[in-house]
């Protein structure tokens, strides 16, 4: 996620925003995050401490007085937002209008459809812990009349595709199986299968075991042996082995720097 840089504004205290993983400094910015992110702003977003940062470090008090009297009187959230984009003045009335009309479709969505789109917004962010939190609260719903062919499985798929992201392989193959019962999708079954080859403590249950034929098993066997020669060239590899040609107290100094980056990424990951 990248802010565009405009006119820097007199800000002494930034507005963190924990899900993008940065700090905005101006109401252009603000605005870019809302018009850019309708999945992370519409609930809960325009809040008191939103709001002391637009009065406070903004100095906008006539905007930040605005949004408390249309929380007061039970505006909706989307409305709040769209007061902002107009009030700084940063988007045209063509992009208010194309956010306002992206947010409508949204809110037309069933609860359950809604939240599925959350959590894949949410994967993209690399924010798997929370992914997965709403993903496993829409299969602990009841399942909603109407519901789209197959929507239970593609769930079951895309939190397995997150606890694999956090490590959690065991969780993954059980969801993953829970997917290809729902679906009977070969893609699903391979993916199982790549887990195997990933952890030797996963094995295939049936009715998965008896799916993947000798065939399928050569085919996957070189995908994954194909994969390992292309990760080897990869920039985190290449940067590893840099790190080795070094001397000894640059090495090290290296080696924590990247010890420290992978723990902060694996942090906002859970």
């Amino acid at each position: 996620m990248s802010v565009m840089f405009c006119r820097h504004e007199p800000v002494k205290h930034p507005f963190y925003i924990e899900p993008l993983r940065i700090h905005i400094w101006s109401s252009q910015e603000l605005c870019y995050v809302i018009y850019n992110n309708p999945l992370l702003v519409l609930e809960d977003f325009v809040d008191d401490h939103l709001i002391a940062f637009i009065r406070e470090e903004l100095d906008m008090e006539y905007l930040a007085a605005k949004l408390e009297k249309l929380i007061k009187s039970g505006e909706d959230n989307d409305q709040l937002l769209l007061v902002i984009l107009s009030e700084c003045s940063y988007y045209p009335a063509a992009e208010q209008n194309r956010f306002h009309q992206e947010v409508a479709a949204l809110k037309k969505l069933s609860p359950a459809q809604y939240a599925k789109r959350k959590g894949d917004y949410m994967f993209g962010l690399k924010q798997y812990g929370r992914a997965a939190a709403i993903y496993g609260k829409i299969l602990e719903s009841p399942r909603e009349p109407g519901e789209e062919t197959g929507f239970t499985g593609k769930v079951w798929c895309n939190l397995g595709c997150t606890y694999a992201r956090m490590f959690q392989f065991d969780r993954a193959g059980s969801a993953f199986y829970h997917a290809y019962l729902e679906s009977k999708d070969q893609e699903i079954l391979k993916r199982m299968y790549f887990l195997t080859r990933v952890n030797s403590g996963t094995e295939l249950k049936e009715p998965c075991r008896s799916a993947v034929t000798e065939e399928l098993a050569g085919a996957w066997d070189r995908e994954v042996e194909e994969t390992k020669e292309k990760a080897k060239s990869s920039e985190s590899v290449l940067k590893i082995e840099g790190l080795f040609e070094k001397d000894p107290i640059k090495r090290m100094a290296g080696a924590s720097k990247l010890v420290k980056q992978w723990k902060q990424e694996y942090r906002g990951m859970i």
